[in-house]
């Protein structure tokens, strides 16, 4: 059988890659912990490094390679249907009928592109193996599958864009800042950071623009077009758009509504609401909340909205190419995200504070970005937002963090504790 023969040779060739090249990520794959491991992230940030790293790690335990099994199923040669994922065990006892199945590894890159793949990965972790790892490009289609069907069964790693420590490694920089010549270069990098983003394949090149654009390209037609099988393209391309436009600003659904009517297209408010989640499932975009202790009230409060990447948004529009203070509040956010994922919110009332950070349910940190405070006038105003803040949750204490400029830690007129740090410093203070 063709495809069979087909599976044969992506299992042999992937057993054969060469990993010498293949950097770790600072998340790490939990290979003996008898769940399904399942990635999710937008594409194009490294899951698939992440698989071929958690290989390379089994190969120096002395795993042999005829136990590990990776299978990419956006690979063009395979098509197959809910009734053929068989073949995939069939290729492979074929290949090693001497091998125990319980000892394989299962690494399935792209998932959500195999017709039932939910049953299948069930079965085979039930019946079979259990080291299974796979990966998707969508977090709610796996999230949902996964608590329907695996019930317990998995462990889920969201990954994103390189992290600036990440970066740091990538290209090869010492993120010692205790040495003065590496200091200077972890500054020039935190700016080319700010701009270029952390996507890793264009770390390295100077075709970024071209290779970005191209990645949107395809999350726009795979991810979003393909998937929900929108049909009022216009209208999504519009509405994804004016996200771009909106990050680190709230966004209004009933706005971008209006704007369409009047421009003539045919669209109802539920559509917009459901591109919304679309761009956030996607892992385009993000949207915070302001806090509220009534749920109710948060849920119906604005949202600000934030973007997967600088990288990928400055090419997509020339708005941020100046606006460095919108560039670093981006990158905050995404470093606060990945770590504290639905306890982070932005508080506004008289006076606006970026980020509140809770450890559970009580309020934990609070946090203003700004770019330069130099300026008398924009550091009180930095400062009235985090008293403000502070008074609202009972806090005594906050942090401006800033491009490069750092003050001495200093007691507010309203008695709260201050720490202006600058952004490449809190990004690679451990644990941060």
């Amino acid at each position: 059988m063709i495809r069979k023969d087909v599976l044969k040779e992506i299992i042999v060739l992937n057993q054969n890659t060469d990993f010498s090249s293949v950097l770790k990520r600072d998340s790490e794959l939990p290979l003996d912990s008898g769940k399904i491991i399942s990635v999710t992230g937008v594409r194009r940030c490294g899951k698939t490094y992440l698989l071929l790293h958690g290989m390379k790690n089994l190969l120096e335990r002395k795993i042999d390679k005829s136990n590990l099994v990776y299978i990419n199923f956006e690979d063009e040669r395979l098509y197959l249907e809910t009734g053929e994922l068989d073949l995939i065990l069939q290729a492979y006892m074929e290949l090693y009928p001497d091998n125990e199945l319980k000892n394989v590894y299962f690494f399935f890159d792209e998932i959500q592109n195999l017709p039932g793949w939910e049953k299948f990965v069930r079965r085979l972790y039930d019946t079979v193996s259990r080291h299974i790892i796979i990966t998707g490009s969508n977090s709610k289609m796996l999230g949902s599958d996964i608590a329907g069907s695996l019930r317990g069964r998995n462990i889920n790693i969201e990954l994103f864009p390189l992290s600036f420590r990440e970066y740091l490694q990538f290209k090869n920089i010492d993120n010692n800042l205790y040495l003065p010549a590496g200091k200077a270069v972890i500054i020039n990098s935190m700016r080319d950071y700010l701009i270029n983003g952390g996507f890793p394949e264009v770390i390295n090149t100077g075709f970024h623009q071209k290779i970005l654009q191209d990645y949107f390209y395809v999350m726009l037609y795979k991810d979003l077009i393909e998937r929900y099988n929108i049909k009022n393209v216009a209208a999504l391309k519009y509405f994804l758009n004016r996200i771009v436009i909106s990050t680190g600003k709230p966004a209004s659904i009933h706005k971008i509504y209006n704007e369409l009517k009047s421009a003539g297209y045919k669209i109802s408010k539920d559509s917009l609401y459901l591109f919304a989640d679309y761009a956030e499932t996607a892992y385009f975009s993000f949207r915070l909340s302001k806090f509220n202790y009534s749920f109710i009230k948060q849920e119906q409060s604005e949202k600000k909205i934030y973007f997967i990447d600088n990288g990928l948004l400055n090419s997509l529009t020339w708005q941020f190419s100046d606006n460095f203070g919108s560039l670093l509040e981006n990158v905050v956010f995404l470093h606060l995200h990945r770590r504290y994922r639905n306890n982070l919110f932005f508080y506004k009332e008289q006076t606006e504070c970026d980020f509140v950070v809770f450890d559970k349910d009580k309020p934990a940190d609070l946090i203003q970005v700004s770019y330069d405070i130099s300026n008398k006038a924009t550091l009180a105003r930095e400062i009235s937002g985090l008293e403000n803040a502070a008074e609202y949750f009972n806090i005594r204490k906050g942090k401006i963090i800033t491009l490069d400029s750092e003050l001495e830690t200093f007691i507010s007129s309203k008695g709260v504790e201050i720490e202006t740090i600058p952004v490449y410093k809190w990004l690679l203070q451990e644990g941060s």
